[in-house]
């Protein structure tokens, strides 16, 4: 579950955390970087493949090369291979996140060392269809794994003319981790609203100087990205391959920025960057009461602030609308397929399989601890039913299993992901480390992008 943010971790859950960049080329130079063999990868000319021709695919001894980051992945691709035993698959890690997407556009640009499959980040894959680089798995049985995956994870992976361009790994629905004991100790109920949110992190912090309800970093576009999704923000529409709506300082967006940096400027809650020496031990200590996270928080938590276990408990995120209960989505990645592969139906259908397969998926959970995408596991009483000790008990996974159904499926990624996180970090979260106008850094935010994205070819539509 990666993020992206302009700060690195060196945690031991740094695989999970969004990286910072996904290095956009010029659209011109896009169309022409990445050319590749058809392989089925254009839309509207792919065609099925029969399953006579999948079977003696599976049969033809093949080696398939595999770019991930994923710690231990060589268990479950072991089971692949099982299946499999034609097939054997060369595990390679060529970096987390953008050096691994820098990497692989230099290959096919060059037009050799790329690999069959990749990992990928949900919000990077509109950086890689946009250069026709990702091979469209329609036609090798892909849409029959749809009603496996969690809805708002297949329209993550879904092009706009019913392309798939990736099979889901994992999740990251968006949470609230809490400290019972400091909500206990000052009178604070679990906020079921924005509003008593904020009522909470003045109450609290009056009474106490030294503590925080929550910490927004400063530095973390990722979780900026979830709360407008939470809000039912639409902050980039993308129509074929050179028009784009920017809308990162509309109604909804300036709703975010006039709430959250009215709580910074008042200094009732924290800005300091996360995932640093001073964070984890601000989570430690107890300076902050609350963690916005995601579904891989609370295992990340229960690793990193240990002389707090058993004060935490998890709870959804505030509601703007209680009648409508939503979240968004902070962090997961999924398999793809690149288009210039030799053997198109293998890498086709490891992807397929390396996330689908019962086996596969629950190894994902219970080895990398990640936080599954597949129905079937988030309805396992083995899952679901898992209460650690560092929650007081608590069947944490059922709670971010519940919230994940409330995550909208409509929400789009920019194809130049880096430029909007370069441009918040230094306009929207600058105005939150320096506690001034919030809502004026959108503007600011909203022309920056407007104006890469011309100076890059796109036919732009602002808010």
């Amino acid at each position: 579950m990666p993020r992206f943010t302009s700060t690195s971790s060196t945690s031991s859950m740094s695989r999970r955390l969004f990286l910072s960049t996904t290095g956009a080329l010029s659209l011109g130079a896009a169309l022409t970087a990445c050319g590749g063999g058809d392989s089925g990868g254009s839309s509207g000319s792919a065609k099925p493949v029969g399953q006579a021709d999948i079977d003696k695919a599976m049969k033809t001894p093949t080696e398939l090369t595999f770019w991930t980051w994923v710690p231990n992945i060589a268990k479950e691709v072991a089971l692949f291979e099982k299946k499999y035993p034609a097939i054997k698959v060369k595990i390679v890690n060529a970096g987390q996140g953008t050096p691994q997407y820098t990497k692989l556009r230099t290959a096919l640009k060059a037009g050799s060392g790329a690999p069959d499959m990749v990992q990928i980040e949900y919000q990077a894959i509109p950086t890689f269809t946009i250069t026709n680089s990702l091979l469209d798995l329609r036609p090798y049985g892909a849409s029959a794994l749809k009603s496996a995956f969690v809805d708002w994870t297949w329209g993550q992976v879904s092009g706009s003319n019913g392309e798939i361009w990736a099979i889901p790994q994992d999740t990251g629905p968006m949470g609230m981790l809490y400290r019972h004991d400091i909500f206990d100790k000052y009178g604070i109920g679990v906020p079921r609203t924005w509003d008593e949110f904020a009522a909470a992190a003045r109450k609290l912090h009056k009474a106490n100087p030294d503590v925080y309800l929550t910490n927004l970093a400063a530095n973390q576009v990722a979780a900026w990205h979830g709360l407008l999704w939470q809000a039912g923000a639409k902050p980039y529409a993308t129509s074929g391959k050179s028009d784009i709506t920017i809308s990162v300082d509309d109604a909804v967006s300036k709703k975010l920025g006039a709430y959250w940096g009215g709580l910074a400027g008042e200094g009732v809650i924290g800005v300091e960057p996360d995932f640093t020496d001073s964070w984890y031990a601000a989570l430690d200590k107890g300076k902050y009461a609350t963690w916005i996270t995601a579904a891989w928080g609370p295992v990340f938590l229960s690793g990193s602030a240990k002389s707090t276990a058993g004060k935490w408990r998890a709870a959804p995120l505030p509601q703007w609308d209680t009648a409508k209960p939503s979240s968004g989505n902070w962090g997961g990645s999924t398999t793809a397929v690149v288009r210039s592969t030799k053997n198109p139906v293998a890498a086709a259908v490891f992807a397929q399989f390396l996330n689908s397969d019962p086996a596969s998926a629950k190894m994902f959970a219970t080895e990398q601890f990640f936080f599954p995408a597949t129905k079937a596991l988030l309805t396992d009483a083995s899952f679901t039913g898992d209460a650690p000790s560092f929650y007081g008990g608590q069947k944490v996974n059922q709670v971010f299993a519940d919230i994940g159904s409330t995550v909208n499926s409509s929400f789009q990624w920019p194809p130049f992901l880096d430029q909007a996180a370069t441009d918040w970090t230094e306009t929207v979260g600058k105005s939150l480390a320096d506690r001034t106008d919030t809502v004026r850094a959108l503007g600011t935010w909203q022309s920056r992008l407007t104006t890469y994205a011309k100076n890059q070819g796109f036919t732009v539509k602002g808010s």
